[in-house]
């Protein structure tokens, strides 16, 4: 659900699903489930290329602040591989603890993730951090991690500074206000932006709850909702296009580069 409060009201809802994944049993599912494959062609598949990226060590970084990243490396590492050294960046050791992805597959050769979250656990099954996988319709993608210490209860929270291009209809300098339940049987998260002066114009839930990993159900969703990395693209684009009717301000791609920081498989323009 989307609700925008501010400057004109604008709301919808749609049914999704998404996959709730242990990164160490990528294999196993493929061997297991015959509508999965990892980094092959499948009814739906899980391709390392399609998460978080780190810049390749033969390429280097310009200074120790800048954080330009690569989309393709000249060897393989694995989408588990990434997310640790990323977490090793932020002082968290996974060691012999689980990395759970929920997030889209790939339909027919086709993804976009709009949004997929890392949650994060160490040997004993105690959550350790979590990480905010944003994307825009550009592929490009920015990491948003949550401490420890930002756990209340089941809940990771953090207000954070954008500085990312996610929608041409909210500045780039707005608040992300995330709330991510840690998921069970049910599925909660929420996050919401705020402006500058700290006033909520924006509202967005993900509800669900927990259906078994099976053959059977990956079938039904499959026809129930079909291609759905590409029914969410194109429900981007006419969401989009009603708020342009509405003459909400609109940002341009190339406007206010300066405000768009940390971005991995930034966009380029020839």
């Amino acid at each position: 659900m989307h609700h925008r409060l501010a400057p004109k009201k604008h709301s919808f809802w749609y049914n999704v699903f998404m996959f709730y994944i242990d990164l160490d049993e990528l294999a196993i599912l493929d061997k297991k489930l015959r509508w999965f494959s990892y980094n092959k062609f499948n009814l739906f598949s899980f391709r390392d290329k399609c998460h978080l990226v780190l810049e390749s060590k033969e390429q280097g970084t310009k200074n120790k602040d800048e954080r330009s990243h690569i989309s393709h490396l000249t060897s393989p590492i694995s989408a588990k591989q990434q997310i640790t050294t990323y977490l090793k960046s932020h002082n968290v050791e996974i060691g012999n603890g689980k990395i759970m992805l929920l997030t889209n597959l790939s339909v027919l050769g086709y993804n976009f993730n709009p949004a997929s979250f890392y949650f994060c656990f160490d040997e004993n099954n105690c959550p350790l951090c979590a990480v905010a996988e944003i994307s825009n319709t550009y592929h490009e993608m920015k990491m948003f991690f949550f401490d420890k210490d930002e756990l209340d209860g089941n809940t990771f929270k953090q207000r954070v500074q954008k500085h990312f291009y996610v929608s041409p209809f909210i500045d780039l300098d707005d608040f992300f206000d995330f709330n991510l339940v840690i998921p069970t049987e049910k599925l909660e998260i929420k996050i919401d932006d705020y402006d500058k002066d700290g006033n909520r114009f924006f509202i967005s839930t993900l509800k669900g709850e927990q259906k078994p990993l099976t053959n059977a159900n990956m079938l039904r969703y499959f026809f129930a909702i079909p291609m759905i990395p590409l029914r969410v693209m194109w429900l981007i684009h006419w969401q989009a296009f009603r708020l342009w009717i509405k003459k909400i301000k609109y940002h341009p791609k190339a406007a206010n580069q300066d405000l768009q920081k940390d971005v991995y498989k930034p966009y380029r323009t020839n």
